[in-house]
């Protein structure tokens, strides 16, 4: 089971970007899948989650109504598309994969985790 993250890169507040995850091994056994993001000096956190059969989606309350996050189940490929980013923002972005029913906002509920890739956001 793989996890691999990309998209990440350095961009100036307003715009946006857009993340990919590649996912290999049995995805018919992921229950959710999720974006989490750590800042320098700070916790890793929740930013968004998608449950991999029905397509509901949760967010962080500092990233409603600015990202999206999205499967396509052909392609075992989870998207994050982040509008109107900001400063605060910038942050290593993981993707992550767990099997059980709870836990989709806690990093401790998700067994399988992507690489990261770096968000930088110029003021």
């Amino acid at each position: 089971v793989q996890l691999q993250a990309s998209g990440g890169g350095l961009v100036q507040a307003g715009d946006s970007l857009r993340l990919a995850c590649a996912v290999s091994g049995r995805t018919s056994s992921y229950y959710d899948m999720g974006w989490f993001r750590q800042a320098p000096g700070k916790e890793r956190e929740f930013v968004a989650g998608i449950n991999w059969r029905s397509g509901t989606t949760y967010y962080a309350d500092s990233v409603k109504g600015r990202f999206t996050i999205s499967r396509e189940n052909a392609r075992n490929s989870v998207y994050l598309q982040m509008n109107s980013l900001k400063p605060e923002d910038t942050a290593v972005y993981y993707c992550a994969g767990k099997d059980r029913a709870w836990g989709m906002t806690t990093v401790s509920a998700y067994d399988y985790w992507g690489q990261g890739t770096l968000v930088t956001v110029s003021s």
